[in-house]
């Protein structure tokens, strides 16, 4: 499969920035429901019934989300005017409740899976035209859509059409699934802790660590200046320091040999504050002075974010008329919570491949109590592909803008 329709930059006001415990995107289980329900329509419909849309891809340009504070830590607040109160129903007056929303406006693009027997240019140019009217008319992670650029239909097979796809989607990062990365981070937690969670691995990806560092700044000094002036006796000294520095977080039993030997040396009347500074940087106590440094995440390379996948059932399958206030009258109903895994804001511009652009498709994966949002990283790929690139060549290129 290499044919998609692209709905190119869609600008949505409003739209959900809350999924579970993260905020700031809205959840992939937006995207795919936008999807189906297009997929829906479409099945539907006497003219394009042979058509359906199996997954899509979410490729972000643009958002804000509505946040004030001195670091935007705090979600804008309206007051609920439209509310119904027994006060309100009785003709008194009450000053309406002050509901904290999380919003926000974005700008995100589409790359819709298409399934079926597709048309001449005419039948694809009316698909074209009667899916972005139907899209138009939909919400968006709970959002209105307020444009979109264009609706195109796309092929990856060709080189050059992959170069014409990537042109339109940059500036813009895809997201994609990383919980391959949180099963082996947690795999590693319990070989350390065998009490250990799997929230505790995804706390990791997830929250702003910090930890403390002994002040450093008047050993840092010493070293430059020494090495400005005896370039030969401090070159080493100052290089192991450097590298010392840059190990995060601070672990005693990483400083150099070599920098012990040097201070053990120096003129304790001389470079009385300086040796201080040291042997606070040595043995620090619960008094000493430091600077908070933020500690890394599990995996250093790629932007690694928390988001929600979808859900996991808590309760069997009742029958619509066991439970009440339903969305409708017919469909059974299950209590399910909120599944949570990493993932990753991959540069468009990595999209090299016909297998590349498949494995950025998010599909749904049912399971037995499970109802995930999934991309196949190990997808088969038919036929004539005849250019695959392995995932050590895309890391050892990540700043590579040149696709040849």
């Amino acid at each position: 499969m290499s044919q998609y329709i692209l709905l190119n930059r869609i600008r949505v006001q409003n739209a959900n920035a809350i999924a579970g415990f993260t905020w700031g995107f809205p959840a992939i289980t937006h995207f795919l429901g936008f999807t189906h329900n297009l997929s829906r329509k479409l099945s539907q419909s006497d003219k394009y019934s042979s058509i359906r849309l199996s997954g899509c891809a979410v490729i972000a340009h643009e958002h804000h989300v509505h946040t004030y504070g001195k670091y935007g830590d705090r979600f804008t607040q309206v007051r609920s005017s439209y509310i119904s109160t027994p006060e309100f129903k009785k003709g008194v007056m009450k000053t309406p409740s002050i509901i904290e929303e999380g919003k926000m406006n974005m700008t995100v693009s589409l790359l819709i899976e298409v399934e079926g027997r597709v048309g001449n240019a005419t039948w694809v140019e009316q698909l074209t035209a009667w899916i972005e009217k139907q899209s138009l008319i939909q919400r968006l992670a709970g959002g209105t859509i307020l444009d979109i650029a264009n609706v195109k239909l796309v092929d990856t097979q060709e080189k050059r059409d992959r170069y014409a796809l990537k042109g339109k989607l940059l500036p813009g990062f895809v997201l994609m699934d990383r919980s391959s990365s949180l099963e082996k981070h947690y795999q590693t937690l319990q070989q350390e802790n065998p009490n250990a969670e799997l929230l505790d691995a995804w706390l990791d990806f997830s929250a702003f660590k910090q930890q403390a560092r002994p002040k450093c700044d008047q050993i840092s000094k010493y070293l430059e200046k020494g090495f400005k002036q005896d370039e030969a006796t401090y070159a080493t000294l100052l290089q192991d320091w450097q590298k010392h520095l840059g190990r995060v977080p601070y672990q005693q039993g990483s400083i150099p040999d070599l920098l012990k030997e040097h201070f053990s040396t120096l003129n304790a009347k001389k470079y009385k504050t300086l040796l201080a500074q040291w042997q606070q940087y040595l043995e620090p106590d619960e008094k000493a002075p430091a600077d908070w440094e933020r500690l890394p995440k599990p995996e250093a390379k790629g932007f690694l974010v928390p988001i929600m996948i979808g859900y996991k059932a808590i309760t069997p399958v009742y029958d619509n008329s066991e439970i009440a206030n339903t969305r409708d009258s017919k469909t059974p109903v299950c209590f399910v919570e909120a599944v949570h895994s990493i993932g990753e804001w991959k540069s468009a511009h990595r999209l090299r491949t016909e297998a590349d652009f498949l494995e950025s498709i998010w599909r749904y994966d049912y399971q037995e109590h499970w109802y995930l949002c999934k991309q196949d990283t190990a997808h088969e790929v038919n036929g004539e592909l005849n250019e695959t690139i392995t995932e050590e060549a895309v890391t050892s290129t990540d700043d590579d803008y040149d696709d040849n």
